[in-house]
């Protein structure tokens, strides 16, 4: 049995992320009180078409039950399913224009307590929830669209207990992702943007390819991280990682991340069976 739990604050996104697990076959249960989670693991495990399930679990909770979240999740018998906590999360900022543009109220508004005291007191209740997460999301800078394509990757595309690692390129001058484990920076490197011929393509692209492939330092970097990540991943395997997210950095996020994101992808989907890619700012450019 599957079980995916999915938390976060409200406006974060979680409605969106547990209908891409329905579209995807899992059973989906919204809200789930978390002192039924034993009893729903108890009845599902023994049902053949229950073998994905997939439960939302936000701040409609009774307080005191996060507080005891993790005593929870370890009374469940661990030999007969595989749970993955999927923690999503944006900016106050983000959060607070959403709830404005939608008119929604958030489920801890009251005469007494403003929409921007809700959202701070949000954090602070959903934290146990948080520290326990396989895989944080933050959706600050994503559309609904972005958001159920990422969903479907890296949470419904998962189909083992096998690490998923993520190569993700981005571009500094956009901000770093936040829910990255591992940032590397290459802005250092030879950079297309400055030829004329190159700038309009991206790492994806023949002319950008070739450039970067004739670059020594270029080789250089993708070998030194492989290197690093190669020595320290199966720690974080012992350690029971379901989820690592590699972020590659360059100015913009269209050249020498992308291509480096792409090489060490190749390199390691030889060696792991859930490798997976992802280009930030290519992907914004596309929903735009």
């Amino acid at each position: 049995m599957r079980l995916v739990v999915i938390s976060g604050r409200s406006g974060s996104g979680k409605s969106s992320a547990l209908h891409v697990l329905e579209d995807q076959g899992f059973y989906c249960i919204d809200n789930l009180p978390i002192s039924m989670l034993p009893a729903l693991v108890a009845q599902t495990g023994s049902e053949e078409k229950l073998s994905r399930v997939a439960v939302s679990i936000d701040a409609r909770n009774l307080r005191h039950a996060f507080d005891h979240i993790d005593e929870i999740l370890h009374q469940l018998p661990n030999d007969e399913y595989q749970l993955d906590v999927v923690y999503l999360d944006a900016s106050e900022e983000v959060l607070m224009q959403r709830f404005s543009s939608t008119r929604r109220k958030h489920p801890l508004t009251s005469d007494t307590l403003s929409l921007a005291e809700a959202i701070d007191q949000e954090k602070d209740l959903l934290e146990p929830i948080a520290n326990l997460a396989d895989l944080t999301l933050d959706t600050t800078s994503m559309s609904v669209h972005e958001l159920r394509s990422l969903i479907k990757m890296r949470v419904a595309g998962k189909t083992s207990n096998d690490i998923a690692i993520l190569f993700e390129s981005f571009g500094f001058k956009h901000g770093i992702p936040i829910d990255a484990d591992y940032v590397f920076d290459v802005r250092n490197l030879p950079n297309p943007y400055w030829d004329p011929g190159l700038r309009s393509y991206n790492g994806l692209q023949q002319p950008v390819i070739d450039f970067l492939g004739h670059e020594p330092q270029v080789a250089q970097m993708q070998e030194d991280i492989a290197h690093f990540m190669q020595r320290w991943l199966p720690a974080f395997i012992e350690a029971n990682r379901s989820y690592m997210t590699v972020a590659i950095g360059c100015t913009g996020g269209q050249h020498r991340s992308v291509y480096l994101a792409e090489r060490l992808k190749e390199e390691f989907a030889s060696r792991y069976a859930n490798v997976q890619i992802r280009h930030r700012e290519l992907s914004s450019q596309e929903l735009s």
